[in-house]
């Protein structure tokens, strides 16, 4: 696994060196951690129809074709991954809803904020908009949400990819959850 960690920083600076073959060099390694991302967008059982090696492929040329994105190691690299795959969800979830005229929006399984909305399923515009309800709130939490829902970061890894303390991730995070789940579930 430290090899691994090696070899994917090493890359990413090769990235931000210049160096266009990096890009190629790196996809084989995070790979599978890109796809297990990837799921948590689209669950076996959500009936998309965007599968997760797409959403993978889509969301890397995004990450590797910004020449002026700087890479501040493998983590940042994940929580930048995150985010792209949430844009791609948006943006395929969108053009669906033009396409359908609202009918057969996707659905992404959030277990935990789930729980709380009571719900087996959440429209991927709907938790986008409630995202973005919460980081209009408060940015932190907005940040806090994504990358423990989409990003799949764990709590003491969120603490450390944004510099602030473990408590006060652990209390944002309860925070956070506790606004999606009664946002989702006022869309009842």
């Amino acid at each position: 696994m430290d090899e691994i960690r090696r070899q994917t920083t090493r890359y990413l600076e090769s990235l931000d060196g210049g160096d266009s073959s990096a890009a190629e060099q790196l996809l084989p390694i995070v790979y599978d951690s890109l796809r297990q991302l990837a799921r948590k967008y689209v669950g076996p059982d959500s009936g998309q129809t965007l599968q997760p090696t797409a959403l993978v492929h889509e969301a890397y040329f995004k990450l590797v074709d910004d020449p002026d994105r700087k890479w501040e190691g493998r983590r940042h690299f994940f929580c930048v991954a995150a985010r792209a795959m949430r844009q791609v969800m948006i943006d395929y979830a969108r053009g669906q809803a033009r396409e359908k005229r609202g009918g057969n929006w996707r659905k992404v399984t959030l277990s935990e904020v789930v729980s709380h909305a009571a719900r087996a399923d959440i429209d991927v515009l709907e938790l986008e908009e409630a995202l973005q309800q919460l980081e209009a709130m408060n940015e932190r939490l907005g940040r806090v949400a994504e990358l423990r829902l989409l990003g799949g970061l764990s709590v003491p890894e969120i603490a450390s990819s944004l510099g602030h303390g473990l408590t006060a991730i652990e209390g944002d995070w309860a925070l956070a959850r506790a606004l999606l789940g009664r946002a989702l579930s006022q869309g009842d």
